[in-house]
């Protein structure tokens, strides 16, 4: 007897109730749609009817009560298989600090860091002495890095992953390409020499959002899509709805079913495959130092 296809794994999407913590990004009349609390009870009848395993909650602001709130709420929900979450990279105590979160409840789904670099006004602000001093804490723990940076700050991200072979780079939203204006330079030979590095993996989601909200179609995405998947190839691309920000311009139905156009089916390495290795396989480890 054939055993069931794997179920989808949504590797990127978020939370937040914004009576316990403003999300002080969601400003202006555009993304007023989203100013708004959003739980997994809201997400759960999209990934229930999609065909989701599993999730990966991101983080959304740096706020250190964040991560760990994450990590309750993974706890104690069966749809969520890992987390990424926040830490102050520049902070000496970057070891101590990951180390205090994988012994807290739900501690053991843990499997990332990201920092919102795209906010940062250096372009080189993941060159930083102190930053890549918390990078090498990351790498210790056994967690992965993601990469959430616009495509000026490219060149920062790729120097900074060849410098840290040892630990894991994912690539959130394809590196933010400026889908709306149809333009695939310089940010198509930026993506390409990340690819090249062998510890960088990226992360088809974001792109809706990148691209014109009431009127883009997949033939808009395909050169975008297209590029990472031959440059990184299907075993190094996941697939993450971007939940709840992916509504702004389409559902987590339309999003998933524009993916699998781009890819060209039901590849089990973009929609689950490559997520199960990069995330959820570390759901749980140890770094034998810690």
């Amino acid at each position: 007897m054939t055993s069931p296809a794997p179920g989808v794994i949504d590797a990127h999407h978020h939370v937040w109730d914004l009576s316990v913590r403003d999300q002080d990004w969601i400003t202006g009349p555009e993304l007023a749609p989203i100013r708004r609390n959003f739980g997994l009870d809201d997400l759960l009848p999209d990934v229930r009817a999609a065909g989701v395993e599993a999730t990966v909650i991101v983080q959304t602001v740096p706020v250190a009560e964040e991560t760990p709130e994450f990590l309750a709420l993974a706890d104690g929900a069966d749809l969520v298989g890992a987390v990424v979450g926040w830490t102050d990279l520049t902070r000496p105590d970057v070891a101590d600090t990951l180390a205090g979160l994988r012994r807290l409840p739900g501690g053991q789904y843990l499997v990332g860091i990201r920092h919102p670099v795209q906010g940062e006004p250096d372009p080189e602000w993941l060159l930083r002495r102190d930053v890549r001093t918390g990078l090498r804490a990351v790498a210790e723990a056994g967690l992965v890095y993601d990469l959430l940076v616009r495509p000026q700050q490219l060149d920062a991200a790729v120097r900074v992953a060849a410098e840290h072979p040892e630990l894991t780079f994912v690539l959130d939203h394809l590196g933010k390409p400026p889908i709306a204006s149809k333009a695939l330079e310089p940010w198509s030979s930026q993506v390409r020499a990340l690819a090249q590095l062998p510890n960088t993996v990226c992360k088809l989601s974001g792109m809706v959002t990148e691209a014109d909200w009431a009127a883009w179609t997949v033939d808009a995405l395909r050169p975008y899509a297209d590029t990472v998947l031959e440059a990184f190839g299907p075993g190094r691309v996941m697939f993450g709805s971007d939940w709840p920000v992916c509504t702004l311009a389409a559902s987590y139905e339309q999003v998933l079913h524009a993916a699998r156009e781009l890819v060209g089916g039901q590849d089990e390495e973009v929609f689950g495959g490559t997520a199960r290795r990069v995330y959820l396989s570390r759901v749980g480890a140890r770094n034998s130092r810690t």
